[in-house]
Order: C-alpha cells, then sequence, then structure tokens
C-alpha cells in the first residue's frame, strides 16, 4: 500500500462542506467517488481538517492509502478528468506511510475577504461579504493582534464545540488591502467550529466603532461566546495553505472543525 498526499482547490459555494455528512454534497464524497472510478477501490481520504458548507479551499491537504500502481505524478490529471469542476487537484506526492494529513499538519493559514465598495463586485460576489458602509481597517488590525499567542479561544468558538479543550496558537493575524478588498490571514496551528468567522464577525463590530480594538483581548479572556460578535458568513473565507515538516509548531491531536 502506498500512501499520498494531495493538494486540492475547490469552490465550497455548492457544498455542504469538505467531510461526508448523511445528507448534501460533500467535496470528500466526490473525490472518493472519482477515486473509485479511477481505481475500482473504496477509500476514504483524510483531510487536513474540516472546512464549513460554502467555505473555499485554495490548499486542502488530505491523504489516503491505496494499492494502485499508478504513477504518482499522474493522479492529479486522472482525477480532474473524473471530478466536477468546481473541484480541482493540484498536486500529489508520496508521503510516509504514517503521514496523516491533519495530526501532521503544523500550521494553517485561512483568509476573510470583505468588499467594502458602494455595490458589490458581480464577479468576487462568491468570495466576498460585502460591506457597502464605513470600516475602521485601522482599529480592526489593532483589535486582531491581541489574539495573537496561544490561548484559550472559548469567546471565539461556536457553542456547539464538541472539542475537550479551545488552547489554540495563532501564529500571524493581518490585513490587507486589494483596492475595495480587504482580507483578513491568520494563521496557526489548528481552528476550532466557526472560530475564524465569530473573529471576523468581533472585528467587524470594531470597525463598525460598536467595540474598541481592546475589546478583542477582553472578550478574550472572558471566555463566553456570549461576549463575542456574530458569526460572519462563510462564503467569504478560503483555506488557503496546510503547511508540514519542521519547525516550531506544535501539533494539536484533537481534530478541528475548520472555518
Amino acid at each position: 500500500m502506498r500512501n499520498i498526499g494531495v493538494k486540492v482547490s475547490y469552490d465550497g459555494t455548492s457544498f455542504n462542506g469538505f467531510q461526508s455528512q448523511p445528507y448534501g454534497r460533500t467535496v470528500q464524497d466526490e473525490i472518493e467517488k472519482a477515486i473509485k472510478h479511477l481505481t475500482g477501490e473504496n477509500i476514504v481520504i483524510i483531510g487536513s481538517g474540516r472546512t464549513d458548507a460554502g467555505v473555499h479551499a485554495l490548499g486542502q491537504v488530505f491523504n489516503f492509502h491505496t494499492a494502485s500502481t499508478i504513477p504518482t505524478e499522474r493522479w492529479a490529471i486522472a482525477l480532474n478528468t473524473r471530478l466536477p469542476k468546481d473541484i480541482v487537484i493540484l498536486d500529489a506526492w508520496d508521503v510516509p506511510d504514517g503521514f496523516h494529513s491533519r495530526r501532521s499538519a503544523k500550521r494553517k493559514t485561512y483568509r476573510y475577504s470583505i468588499d467594502r465598495g458602494k455595490f458589490p463586485d458581480v464577479f468576487a460576489r462568491s468570495y466576498r461579504f460585502h460591506h457597502p458602509t464605513k470600516l475602521n481597517a485601522e482599529a480592526m488590525a489593532e483589535g486582531v493582534r491581541h489574539l495573537i499567542g496561544t490561548h484559550d479561544f472559548t469567546s471565539y468558538t461556536s457553542i456547539h464545540s464538541t472539542k475537550p479543550h479551545h488552547i489554540r496558537t495563532i501564529y500571524e493575524a493581518y490585513f490587507e488591502q486589494e483596492g475595495d478588498a480587504l482580507h483578513l490571514y491568520i494563521t496557526g496551528n489548528g481552528f476550532l467550529y466557526n472560530m475564524v468567522r465569530v473573529i471576523m464577525g468581533t472585528l467587524l463590530w470594531v470597525g463598525q466603532g460598536k467595540l474598541l480594538p481592546a475589546d478583542m483581548k477582553r472578550i478574550l479572556e472572558g471566555k463566553s461566546r456570549s461576549l463575542a460578535g456574530p458569526t460572519a458568513m462563510p462564503h467569504a473565507l478560503t483555506l488557503m495553505e496546510v503547511e508540514y515538516g519542521e519547525g516550531g509548531a506544535t501539533t494539536i491531536s484533537d481534530e478541528d472543525d475548520d472555518g
């Protein structure tokens, strides 16, 4: 048996998330059907994390074990010819037998995008949250810096989280402007259910003047979801990159519900 790592991008608009669900179309189901069609194997792929319904990915990673003799460099094109157009395999490579795309991950980076134009960009409407009224981007940038480091993120996590603890490490968090677009980039060792979207929803309150930048720290230390802002819309969230290999990052052991 070979263990193969794969990098995949997808438009999450028409998916009920990455991971298989009892109902609804998922990215995992489509990929597993493509592998079945290609090799005849009933394979369950292992994703680097879950993305919620409507969330996109530029650099999701998964791995799977196969008895197939298809050359590794042929897997991407072979799967792409069998996948729907809203999923594209970007790369495939051999990984050690013990490699696990989630447990072996060191860092994950998400982007949340806001369209601040007077009218929504028709070509970006599926990937950016339209907010036509004024936002204080400087205050938002100051606020998100309070979340960098290792903290208990209970306040910024869905009340439906079932994880044994909510301690995660944020390595980087910053904003970039691109014309009318404002992008939040956030990198950590893992993300809890709705974590990035709750952070973004609270930062929007900061940008609107409803909260001060320092309130982000106060909310964090309060360890209560009721203190934070709303959960931002999913369609503006994209999983950008999953990193592996050596480094100072700490791999978390319990499974994350990303985004």
